[in-house]
């Protein structure tokens, strides 16, 4: 008997509305849907769209005016900030269009304070943060800080970072916005491999040839889904001779 996926995401009739002291906008209206755990997942829309509302939402970092939303079991609607800061430390894996990393502070250094925040022991933020390093391909760049990076590693450093705390997803935002097309590819193959083996992805984007990467794609447009696709022979598969040697491990290294 095959076991069902489990439901990492659950999104339930999602509204969002910014009100000023003379107009009311939208954005999103009555969104519903489901993401089960080793999807990999593109939502993709226009600038306006409400994508970039979604995702906050989904990143625990800005609740819905009305609806639901389940994070791996957990209502996210009804916590406190500090909650809601500890959730997006424990469950979400950011990475960001501009990478977020710290100036002048070494790639070793960006990838543990995740971990730091945990109160991890320091010897095993040292062992984890070389691990995910090397996974992508950043082995020989330990030492070197952000700024001494080009910005497809840096985006490297971003995805080491955002795995370390083994999260129920990985959440991207226009991952690729900031770096040229041939390091691009680069990510996208990373991405790939950490959903092959196992990882759940959310990818926000506004580009139809890296949501090709994705095997789903929802459409989203003036605040509603108005497409939800699954792909299957049409995905765009690309490869990386950075993705050589032990594959990262799904959720749980950090309790072995």
């Amino acid at each position: 008997m095959s076991i069902k996926p489990k439901t990492i995401i659950q999104a339930s009739h999602l509204s969002k509305i910014y009100h000023t002291s003379d107009l009311e906008t939208i954005a999103l209206n009555d969104v519903s849907f489901e993401i089960k755990e080793g999807e990999f997942v593109a939502i993709m829309g226009p600038s306006g769209s409400g994508k970039s509302t979604l995702m906050h939402i989904i990143g625990a970092l800005d609740k819905p005016t009305s609806g639901t939303y389940i994070l791996d079991g957990e209502n996210v609607e009804n916590l406190t900030d500090d909650e809601l800061s500890d959730i997006r430390n424990r469950k979400i894996g950011f990475i960001f269009q501009a990478f977020n990393l710290l100036p002048r502070t070494t790639t070793m250094k960006n990838v543990m304070l995740p971990m730091a925040y945990a109160g991890v022991p320091l010897e095993q933020r040292l062992i984890t943060a070389e691990k995910f390093l090397r996974l992508v391909g950043l082995g020989d760049r330990l030492s070197h800080t952000s700024n001494q990076l080009s910005g497809g590693q840096q985006q490297r450093v971003a995805i080491a970072r955002s795995l370390v705390m083994n999260p129920a997803i990985l959440l991207a935002d226009e991952p690729t916005g900031n770096i040229a097309s041939a390091q691009a590819d680069e990510i996208m193959a990373i991405f790939q491999k950490l959903n092959d083996d196992g990882h759940t992805i959310v990818m926000i984007t506004h580009e139809p040839d890296i949501a090709e990467h994705a095997k789903r794609i929802i459409h989203i447009k003036d605040g509603r889904i108005v497409e939800d696709s699954t792909k299957h022979q049409q995905r765009k598969i690309v490869s990386s001779p950075l993705l050589k040697g032990d594959a990262a491990q799904p959720r749980g290294i950090l309790n072995k």
